[in-house]
């Protein structure tokens, strides 16, 4: 479909969906598979029910939206949204309803096109975030924990050898710790001098 030949209803709802993609919780909870192995079937079933919630009840109150996006987002995505994005994200769905019921459709689409933009930006720096050189220190990251821990294998074997070499008779277990009663009655464990 082509932005200007949208109806306020389609374009409220791709103005819905533009705001869930920034929204850094609901993308969080989708990449990590908050909502299970839907969990972007449910990010999408997420923009529907919005914009539905938005044209069954008139004069909605900010708090109004803020309560049932929480809402979608802890029965949904198991997410408690508590970093205070929930009322910005409240408020510029809430604006875009009005506007477009207002016919300030074109005010929308730039908007819209905006937050399109910065969405498509924040993907493009995350993948530049594995380049050549993350690379290279990752492989040199695993080479030294490799050598720590072909170390650790060495002195273990060193002890084991060093261990296997006395008769069983000499390995005696430590004497415990001596114990003394005071007055009391209680027992007072010492340390071994």
């Amino acid at each position: 479909m082509d932005a200007p030949l949208l109806s306020a209803r389609e374009l409220f709802t791709e103005a819905v969906r533009a705001v869930l993609e920034t929204w850094p919780v609901l993308q969080i909870a989708v990449d990590n598979g908050f909502g299970g192995v839907h969990s972007q079937q449910k990010a999408d079933w997420l923009v529907d029910v919005v914009q539905q919630y938005f044209h069954e009840n008139a004069n909605l109150e900010q708090s109004e939206v803020e309560d049932f996006l929480g809402d979608l987002m802890n029965n949904e995505f198991d997410t408690v949204v508590d970093d205070g994005s929930l009322p910005q994200v409240a408020l510029q769905v809430s604006q875009f309803f009005r506007q477009c019921q207002q016919g300030k459709l074109s005010e929308v689409r730039g908007q819209v096109a905006k937050l399109s933009q910065k969405k498509a930006t924040g993907r493009a720096k995350a993948t530049q975030l594995q380049t050549p050189a993350n690379e290279e220190e990752e492989e040199e990251e695993e080479e030294s924990e490799e050598e720590e821990g072909a170390e650790a294998m060495d002195c273990e074997e060193a002890t084991e050898r060093k261990s296997s070499t006395k008769p069983h008779k000499e390995q005696d277990p430590p004497p415990p710790p001596s114990a003394d009663t005071d007055e009391d009655g209680w027992t007072v464990v010492r340390k071994k001098k």
